[in-house]
């Protein structure tokens, strides 16, 4: 059974820093690109990073410089590390792996609230 399980969410003041954990289980987690994703408040989700599976990695310009997606597979997890937090950050982020265009997989998202 495929589970994937986001966390580290939570309340952080402007400037401060969080590090979301994706763990993965159910599928061979290591060939899977990671996505992660996330969706404020009356708006679209959005495709923030990804992470292929020989480590190769890219964030969107909005996060560039502050964001770092890492993915560690012996641990069927990878991670978001997020720094100098701004209020429009604030958002639901949601990890993905994708195996293939019928085979990718959705957590249940963790929230991220950037508020003084």
């Amino acid at each position: 059974q495929v589970q994937v399980v986001e966390s580290g969410g939570d309340l952080v003041q402007p400037g401060g820093s969080l590090r979301l954990s994706c763990l993965a289980s159910g599928f061979t987690f290591s060939t899977a690109i990671v996505r992660w994703f996330r969706q404020a408040p009356g708006k679209e989700r959005e495709l923030i990073a990804h992470i292929n599976s020989d480590g190769s990695a890219l964030v969107t310009d909005s996060v560039k410089g502050r964001f770092t997606i890492s993915r560690d597979n012996a641990k069927n997890t990878a991670y978001l590390q997020m720094n100098s937090l701004k209020p429009e950050d604030t958002a639901v982020y949601y990890c993905n792996p994708y195996l293939n265009f019928a085979h990718h997989y959705w957590g249940q998202g963790t929230q991220v609230t950037v508020s003084s």
